[in-house]
């Protein structure tokens, strides 16, 4: 994941001990006494890795919180994302004054199903991802880079981007994608200079797919 960001952005990645770390306080109050071992650990190799990211660009270890719908509470002055799938955690911080936001994505290396794969894929894209050379589970690369998109908007924008508000395009050579929000989405932004485009990395390898992008000052 840090050969997919620039050097601005601090990137920790989750090692053994962070699934059982330390949680502070306000983010211990997040957790809901009924959540299940597997969120429990989840969120916490998060947030351990979140604040690791947070100081490894010289700024305090301050709790990440999130809000109802489970999106995290950065302190002020800070951007970033936070990502897990099976045996993975990664997160990522930068200064607001680097870049204005950041998102990334890991899911697992596998074919979707089908219905997943008609929920996510534009009729364009699945001509697209058709045309590209084999070896890859093109959809699933698609999917990430679709929740990494969604994870650099929403935080800037602050409403929800469905799948098929953004229609991306894969350039297997150079290991990139581009993004273009639908202009509806982009008109109705109750902010100025929504993001319109989206440009970020991704990589296939041990197993996962990995997508992150940054989004730059305007």
């Amino acid at each position: 994941m840090r050969d997919l960001l620039p050097p601005e952005v601090a990137v920790a990645v989750a090692t053994p001990d962070d699934w059982t770390g330390r949680l502070l306080a306000e983010e211990l109050a997040c957790l809901s006494e009924r959540a299940v071992e597997s969120r429990r650990r989840d969120f916490t190799a998060g947030r351990v890795c979140a604040r690791r990211a947070m100081t490894a660009l010289g700024l305090p270890e301050e709790a990440v919180p999130s809000r109802a719908d489970r999106a995290p509470v950065w302190p002020a002055g800070v951007v970033g994302t936070i990502t897990h799938t099976r045996g993975y955690c990664a997160a990522a911080a930068a200064r607001a004054t680097d870049v204005r936001a950041v998102g990334m994505d890991a899911e697992q290396h596998k074919e979707l199903n089908p219905g997943v794969r008609r929920m996510i894929c534009l009729p364009e894209e699945d001509d697209h991802l058709a045309r590209l050379p084999g070896g890859v589970s093109w959809p699933a690369v698609l999917f990430s880079a679709k929740e990494t998109v969604y994870k650099v908007w929403h935080p800037v924008v602050g409403t929800w981007l469905d799948f098929t508000d953004a229609r991306l395009e894969i350039d297997p050579d150079e290991g990139t994608f581009t993004a273009r929000i639908a202009p509806a989405r982009v008109d109705a932004a109750p902010v100025p200079r929504p993001p319109r485009t989206v440009r970020g990395r991704f990589t296939v390898s041990d197993g996962l797919v990995r997508t992150a992008a940054v989004l730059p000052l305007p």
